[in-house]
């Protein structure tokens, strides 16, 4: 059983990449077709927010495969507590990321950045 969990938790880790991938190629592609047209100036914004929003994806997907790879492993004390720090750790970088995407939840956002 803990094979079958292990091999779930490479396939997130893989999907993880995967959408790395791909969002940072689409989200390069759309600036580069953006700059070509002179509009750098709604491009960049646009380009970080892309970016940004596929980071916190791939966050959570690595998130979830720590997840699954420690159901699947011997639990010990040990185990645990690097699931929680590398969860922990995540966690922070996905608010850090979300406070500069969209500005800190009670100020209602950053008025300045470009939506879809």
């Amino acid at each position: 059983m803990s094979e079958i969990f292990e091999l779930v938790a490479v396939a997130v880790e893989g999907a993880a990449v995967a959408l790395l991938v791909v969002g940072l190629s689409i989200s390069s592609g759309r600036f580069l077709y953006g700059a070509s047209r002179g509009q750098v100036d709604t491009a960049y914004p646009k380009y970080r927010k892309d970016l940004g929003r596929t980071l916190l994806l791939t966050l959570e997907f690595l998130i979830a495969s720590d997840i699954v790879f420690t159901i699947a492993t011997e639990k010990t004390y040990e185990s645990l507590g690097m699931l929680g720090l590398l969860v922990l750790i995540r966690t922070f970088l996905s608010f850090a990321l979300e406070v500069e995407l969209s500005g800190w939840p009670r100020r209602g956002g950053d008025k300045n950045t470009v939506d879809q």
